[in-house]
């Protein structure tokens, strides 16, 4: 896995670094284009002549260029006539309102500075700017320092310093250095002119201002300049808005820019040869590491699971496992058909021993009463009332069994049906102590009830007494001469807690887990001296969760046993208004 991951990030660096150098390439092409279309309509008034441009830039970028009025109107293309344009504008070309950096389209607030207008000098004014750059370079290399000249749209050539200080370039500047001309004059006389109305002062303060004027004739242009600084946003945009409309009437209208292949046959990248081999050659590495790798994974996880189909499709009785030998997905699912296995094979062992337990305890009732009832039917025998009530006590015994398996077959299919209604705690405990109390008295056993008022809870009365009369019931015939049992009910923030307490021999560590399970006795002999049916307790944990609580025991040999009720707690019932 390692592997394949590791090819397939270099397959995609290597796609996503081709992808990037043809998108950079075109990226580059394409604002290499938008920044000489817009020199060109910075220095034209109109796109009369663009048609040799345009055709020189696409032989050049092998592409197709178009451009159309505002209005849809062809201006010049380098396709065919008639050849349809491109579904979508690539950019508007402005130079009154382009940013050559940007994304194709987004046309932002700067002016072209190749759009001088009126700002342009005339031959004699360029001659006289040129020597006095000329002059101011000869003295930066007079004093140590150096420089050359640089000529700006407009005409005018400035110095340009190269590692001089600061002090031998303010010894050689002049006055007459960077002197307004007189072109320029006039036409920064006409700018403030027309943004008159939103600038305070004079044209001097555009020097202040507009960053491109700034570098154009400097800060020191004109003396005594007010030293007040201009940078309000507001001044800004009048500034922007009075340029604009000098320049206007000096540049091309703003134009539609469509471009697309020579042929219109190709879209998206058309990647070179070079990364088209590198793509290729990486991406069959890829395929021939990816279907080695599956196919070793392909065996290595088919084993474990021919492994397991064959144990699944064993006879349910042979109890079938597998081994776990990873401990990956695989490995899981044969701990989790193991874990499966155990606990069918424990269900089974479960349910044998109940069917065996069920038929032992209708066993011994029903051989009773058939005994006793042949020999009467042979005359060994008088059906005197002591043989009577004997044959009514196995037939109790055997209709208390069916009941009890009744219950417990309901409850395990949901439909044991409840009659809940609010019921006092206090009241509950009283009406069992009071059913038990002679039972306890023919044992000699202490029965006591120990409740607080006002608990309520919402359950089937019913119910909930057959719930704590087994556990009195199983209290009672553990617990020896002279013991107590003690039923209690107390309360905690949301539940009702329902104990009953006894001083008996205690449950056996090993045997407390198993106190709740069906026919399940600690004695053995099944006694029924010392125990009952063994589904007492197993219909009290389906009763109390069918009541939505829960039933835990507690013991320690020689110390007697607590079984405990947990159930919701409801508020004190409302009275009826009388």
């Amino acid at each position: 896995m390692l592997s394949v991951g590791a090819t397939a990030w270099l397959a995609v660096q290597l796609t996503t670094r081709a992808i990037q150098e043809e998108r950079g390439q075109v990226l580059s092409d394409d604002s290499e284009l938008l920044s000489r279309l817009s020199g060109y309509a910075a220095t034209h008034a109109d796109w009369d002549g663009v048609e040799s441009t345009l055709r020189t830039l696409s032989r050049t970028l092998d592409r197709r260029i178009a451009l159309t009025t505002a209005y849809g109107k062809l201006i010049a293309d380098s396709a065919a006539p008639g050849t349809a344009l491109p579904a979508r504008a690539s950019a508007t070309v402005d130079p009154l309102r382009i940013d050559t950096y940007s994304e194709p389209g987004a046309q932002l607030a700067g002016i072209d500075p190749r759009a001088v207008g009126p700002f342009r000098l005339s031959d004699g004014e360029v001659k006289e700017a040129a020597a006095v750059a000329e002059q101011r370079v000869k003295c930066l290399t007079k004093f140590g320092g150096g420089g050359h000249t640089e000529r700006m749209p407009s005409g005018r050539t400035v110095a340009v310093p190269e590692g001089t200080s600061e002090t031998v370039i303010s010894q050689c500047a002049g006055a007459a250095d960077r002197v307004v001309m007189p072109s320029e004059r006039t036409a920064l006389a006409a700018l403030g002119k027309l943004m008159t109305g939103c600038l305070p002062g004079d044209y001097k303060h555009l020097l202040e201002v507009d960053p491109t004027l700034r570098e154009l004739f400097g800060e020191d242009v004109v003396p005594g300049m007010s030293d007040n600084t201009v940078g309000d946003r507001q001044i800004q945009n009048c500034l922007d808005t009075a340029r604009r409309t000098q320049l206007d009437p000096y540049v091309a209208a703003p134009a539609t820019l469509y471009l697309g292949d020579r042929e219109q046959q190709r879209s998206g990248f058309d990647l070179s040869p070079a990364n088209k081999t590198k793509i290729i050659g990486v991406t069959g590495l890829v395929l021939a590491v990816t279907i080695t790798l599956t196919a070793l994974v392909a065996v290595r996880l088919v084993r474990p699971l021919r492994a397991l189909t064959a144990a699944a499709r064993q006879p349910t009785e042979h109890h079938a496992r597998v081994a776990v030998t990873t401990k990956d997905e695989t490995g899981f699912l044969a701990a989790a058909f193991n874990d499966l296995t155990a606990r069918r094979e424990q269900l089974e062992a479960q349910r044998k021993a109940m069917v065996s337990d069920i038929a032992h305890e209708l066993r011994t009732p029903l051989t009773n009463i058939r005994g006793w009832l042949e020999v009467t039917r042979d005359g060994l025998l008088d059906p005197d009332p002591d043989l009577i009530a004997s044959l009514h006590d196995e037939a109790l015994q055997l209709q208390h069994i069916i009941d009890d398996l009744s219950d417990l077959a309901a409850g395990d299919a949901g439909t044991l049906r409840l009659h809940r209604e609010p019921l006092a705690a206090d009241e509950l405990i009283g009406q069992v102590a009071a059913a038990h109390r002679s039972r306890a008295e023919a044992a000699v056993v202490h029965l006591r009830a120990d409740t607080v008022p006002g608990l309520w809870i919402d359950a089937d009365p019913v119910r909930m007494r057959q719930v704590l009369g087994n556990l009195v019931t199983n209290a009672l015939r553990h617990t020896p001469t002279g013991g107590t049992v003690t039923l209690a009910a107390r309360q905690t923030a949301n539940e009702a807690v329902l104990t009953v307490r006894d001083t008996g021999d205690g449950i056996a560590p090993e045997d407390l887990p198993h106190v709740f399970d069906r026919f399940w006795r600690a004695e053995k002999s099944r006694s029924r001296r010392t125990g009952g049916s063994g589904l007492g307790l197993s219909i009290v944990r389906q009763l109390v969760e069918s009541h939505g609580g829960s039933v835990a025991a507690e013991s320690a040999p020689g110390r007697g046993a607590v079984f405990t009720v947990r159930l919701p707690r409801v508020g004190e019932p409302e009275g009826d208004g009388l």
